[in-house]
């Protein structure tokens, strides 16, 4: 009952704060916070570190931004489709990958994004190194105009909660607890039968389709895809907010996400700009050494030594 009463708290707080906050913003960090879930249920609940889930990102935001200017669908079938591509690639690079463990599975997966990334870069419908600018939120079902912040937020906000939820799901189905005993002891799995191969594809499929949802969600936000999102600048900048929210806590993602973009929504116009990536890397240092739980995961040590 604690944790229902604290995911309606959550929830409401969610409903009330685009009427204190910027709407883009908080839409911003939502989409974000759906992307580390989904690289949180492969580092977490897997023990798999992709270092090129940002191919997923930008993979979805491209499909959907094309989709947007030039089919003329609605965007909530233009999202669907950036997803369902980003999963059919996550597919694909996860047959390449998950035979392969620690460093090598890390290593396959940075060199799958790079291909990605320099496909995008020479490709003519990307717009190269200008990306796609000008993307239309378009109306949702046909009805809803988009193109209004608080109708966009809270479209971003049932997106986000649907992942989320999907997520929760998972790992805690009978399919999560092969995951969680996979990352435990991989040969004790494998020696009960299962053939992990496959339950490491279905979860890299899975969370490839997720960080692609969150990539078409971005696009729409922001009516803008670049390269950016393609870069494995992004797939470290997710490893961080994993690690700052808490690997393997279905809650740290999220808060690590926000901790990571509000820091650079309010350093990136100050006099801190320019060292901002300076400052990431001294918090994942201290992350690394003094909080390897993370944020949640340090939280949640506290409350069981205090309140058992």
């Amino acid at each position: 009952m604690k944790i229902n009463k604290f995911y309606v708290v959550m929830l409401l707080l969610a409903l009330v704060a685009p009427f204190f906050l910027y709407p883009v913003f908080l839409a911003k960090l939502l989409c974000f916070a759906l992307f580390a879930c989904a690289f949180n249920l492969m580092l977490g609940y897997v023990g798999l570190l992709s270092f090129g889930h940002a191919a997923f990102l930008g993979t979805g935001g491209y499909i959907t931004g094309w989709l947007m200017m030039n089919s003329g669908i609605t965007p909530e079938l233009a999202i669907l489709l950036g997803t369902v591509v980003s999963g059919a690639l996550g597919a694909l690079y996860g047959k390449l990958s998950v035979k392969r463990e620690g460093i090598y599975f890390a290593m396959v997966t940075l060199a799958l994004s790079q291909l990605v990334f320099f496909i995008y870069l020479q490709a003519p419908f990307t717009g190269g190194e200008d990306g796609m600018q000008g993307v239309p939120r378009g109306h949702l079902l046909g009805l809803i105009d988009l193109s209004d912040n608080m109708n966009m937020y809270y479209f971003v906000l049932a997106i986000f909660l649907f992942g989320f939820w999907l997520i929760h799901r998972t790992i805690h189905s009978p399919f999560g607890q092969v995951l969680k005993a996979i990352r435990e002891n991989e040969p004790r799995a494998t020696s009960l039968g299962y053939n992990v191969n496959d339950y490491k594809w279905v979860a890299f499929t899975i969370s490839a389709a997720l960080a692609g949802l969150a990539g078409s969600t971005k696009t729409l936000v922001f009516q803008l895809a670049s390269l950016t999102d393609v870069h494995w600048h992004m797939s470290g900048e997710v490893v961080l907010m994993t690690l700052v929210g808490g690997v393997g806590t279905i809650f740290g993602p999220v808060v690590g996400a926000g901790v990571i973009v509000t820091m650079q929504n309010y350093l990136s116009g100050g006099e801190l700009g320019n060292y901002i990536h300076i400052i990431m890397g001294f918090i994942f240092v201290v992350c690394v050494l003094a909080f390897r739980s993370g944020i949640v995961g340090e939280f949640q040590k506290v409350w069981k030594r205090n309140f058992g």
